[in-house]
């Protein structure tokens, strides 16, 4: 563990401030309990830190026992990125399924509700919205976590959810800057590189994160890409031509930039997270996202000490230090009196899912944003138990692989005795034995970025024309099979109305 040598309380605290690290446990070990005291202003929580609404709301109150304005920030995105529901799956449908509706009122309910129960739980901070125009339908990372391929309706429904999380005094946290849709690898395995001129830059990429500036959004997340025609050199999070010159002055931002992961390898592999951080700041950000996977108290001592340094040896400027520590304090203020004038009316509700306002907003989406496609045969709804054959690809790393998808679960509720089969590579001899007699539902998830697939799909179809197909990815393939169903994400709600359409209660 290393250790501080010298330097002023005021050049500490402030270093302290502008992290955001993660940790281990659903209570807060001691070393960050005492790191908030030194000037730890910031704490991010992940699915590991959750297990109930209650505990929760008990984990946030041991934090803010030690100091009452400690930012507690999370990602919560609702659909297949969710950390409140991490071992359930989501009640919220996710962007893409909301981008499918478009209804910016279904969008701002739906983020409200959202908001609201972050807020009862005491988390003030959301790493949310995506405002990522998914371009690029072989993104392996954003995908569902788009509101969609069009940069005008994803800036409207962007707006939508940065004024229903905020008007429940959630500070919102758009992401990714300048744009992570046009990419075809994931941030957190290598970095990926986006070679579009600046005319397409403001017509694509940059259209949401204006609307979202506009519409107050509190906080801005970078992008570990290499934009070329801004800054051929280094990531957008390390860029001062990017975070200053682009957000901050012709963007006109003012509030608090906040780094994606920064043990994400994009950066990691290249720079160190000690020498990313120091870039960042200097670069124009304000606030340090670390713990992910890197989450003791040695990291945050390690981030510390090379930001002291580095100011002390004249890399990083002092004022720029102080003003990114500035930032995250005014920001904490403003969570902080929203948290007081909103106490009242929340500390009386209930947290359960099911039993407080607009609980079942997230249902009423996920049914909303079904595309059901009828094969040419007239469709028999499946009445008795079935097979269910769940193709399942490798789950991206903010996705994660402990959310449970499908519709296996919701068809049991439906239809007891339903059986299910998980497939990394299908065998259609494998899933016809399996199945037996039964009725076959192959649910997939992005079959257009997979051939292994598309070709057992079609291997099913021919021999089992009755064979009905969800697809909880990007809806993108061709409709096939004697029911298609587009759930647009693979929330637990949408696995829920694609079973009511399973079954004809719903289609």
């Amino acid at each position: 563990m290393t250790t501080l040598v010298h330097g002023s309380d005021t050049l500490t605290r402030d270093a302290l401030t502008v992290l955001q690290p993660g940790f281990v446990g659903t209570t807060a070990p001691d070393w960050l309990r005492r790191h908030i005291g030194e000037g730890l202003s910031s704490v991010g929580l992940f699915g590991r830190n959750i297990v109930s609404p209650e505990q929760l709301a008990a984990l946030t109150a041991q934090l803010r026992a030690e100091r009452d304005d400690v930012l507690v920030a999370i990602d919560e995105e609702g659909g297949d990125v969710t950390r409140l529901e991490v071992k359930q799956g989501s009640s919220f449908p996710g962007s893409y399924a909301l981008g499918s509706v478009d209804d910016v009122e279904l969008t701002r309910a739906v983020a409200r509700e959202l908001g609201r129960r972050l807020a009862q739980c005491g988390v003030d901070l959301n790493w949310a919205p995506s405002a990522d125009v998914n371009s690029n339908a072989e993104n392996p990372v954003i995908g569902v976590r788009s509101f969609g391929p069009d940069p005008d309706l994803v800036a409207r429904h962007t707006v939508a959810y940065v004024d229903g999380l905020q008007g429940v005094g959630v500070a919102a946290c758009t992401k990714h800057f300048p744009g992570h849709g046009d990419t075809n690898v994931d941030s957190h395995d290598a970095l990926p590189r986006i070679d579009v001129d600046l005319a397409t830059l403001h017509a694509r990429e940059l259209v949401p994160f204006r609307a979202a500036i506009a519409a107050g959004t509190k906080a801005v997340m970078s992008a570990h890409i290499l934009l070329s025609a801004l800054d051929p050199h280094r990531p957008a999070t390390l860029s001062p031509q990017i975070l200053t010159g682009l957000l901050r002055q012709e963007l006109g931002f003012e509030g608090l930039i906040v780094t994606d992961g920064m043990e994400m390898q994009a950066v990691a592999a290249t720079y160190g997270i000690e020498r990313g951080s120091v870039l960042a700041i200097a670069a124009g950000a304000d606030a340090i996202c670390v713990g992910g996977g890197l989450c003791d108290e040695d990291t945050v001592l390690r981030l510390r000490d090379a930001l002291v340094d580095a100011v002390r040896t004249g890399e990083l400027p002092e004022e720029r230090l102080a003003d990114a520590a500035a930032r995250v304090r005014a920001l904490a203020a403003w969570t902080q009196s929203h948290r007081a004038r909103g106490a009242e009316s929340v500390s009386g509700a209930a947290v359960q899912e099911g039993t407080a306002p607009g609980a079942d907003i997230g249902l009423v989406a996920a049914r909303r944003a079904l595309k059901v496609t009828r094969g040419e045969q007239p469709y028999t709804p499946v009445s008795s138990a079935p097979y269910v054959a769940s193709f399942t690809p490798v789950a991206n790393f903010a996705v994660g692989d402990e959310t449970p998808w499908g519709i296996a679960a919701e068809l049991e509720r439906l239809l007891p005795g339903t059986e299910t089969g998980s497939y990394a590579e299908a065998s259609v001899d494998a899933i016809l034995a399996a199945a037996g007699e039964r009725r076959i539902v192959a649910v997939v998830r992005d079959a257009h970025r997979h051939p292994w697939m598309t070709d057992a799909l079609d291997g099913l179809l021919a021999a089992r024309p009755d064979t009905v197909v969800v697809e909880m990815g990007l809806n993108e393939a061709e409709p096939r099979g004697a029911l298609h169903i587009a759930t647009h994400g693979a929330a637990r709600v949408c696995g829920r109305a694609a079973a009511e359409a399973v079954v004809g209660t719903g289609a």
